[in-house]
């Protein structure tokens, strides 16, 4: 016989890895419907994605009556955005698109676009990758500097 150190006999008592890491499971985030029927609100994020380890990030926003996101392009990210209430326009380089319910639009990055709410509003899901952290680190001249 062999004698086992504490460390070995504490190691055969935990139960194998793959019952100590806890599966993903699918849950019910949030009911669109539900939160854009609570309206009015403000303009900005009616909701956020906001659980760890996710890969993801996603935004239900609203914009009140004839309200909108000035022009700009993402630089980094492709981005999906879903109509949930209301109606709009999507301006782009090519011209203006309409937007209503149900619309499913994809914005790849680099591209120009602005979006205005018509008279009832417009509440939208957006999705796309997660940002990473904002890391500091020093810069050329020793300073710290922000990266993401």
């Amino acid at each position: 016989m062999t004698p086992t150190s504490d460390a070995s006999a504490a190691a055969q008592d935990e139960p194998p890895l793959a019952d100590r890491i806890a599966e993903p499971t699918p849950s019910v985030l949030c009911d669109v419907h539900q939160l854009t029927g609570l309206l009015p609100a403000p303009a900005g994020a009616l909701w956020k994605l906001a659980e760890g380890g996710r890969q993801l990030d996603a935004n239900l926003v609203h914009l009140p009556p004839r309200q909108g996101v000035e022009a700009h392009a993402e630089t980094e990210l492709d981005v999906l955005l879903l109509v949930v209430a209301g109606s709009g326009v999507l301006g782009t380089a090519e011209g203006a698109e309409p937007l209503a319910g149900g619309a499913l639009i994809w914005l790849p990055r680099g591209c120009v676009r602005s979006i205005t709410a018509h008279a009832e509003g417009l509440s939208y899901l957006t999705v796309h990758r997660r940002r990473p952290g904002i890391r500091i680190r020093p810069s050329e001249d020793g300073a710290p500097s922000h990266a993401h």
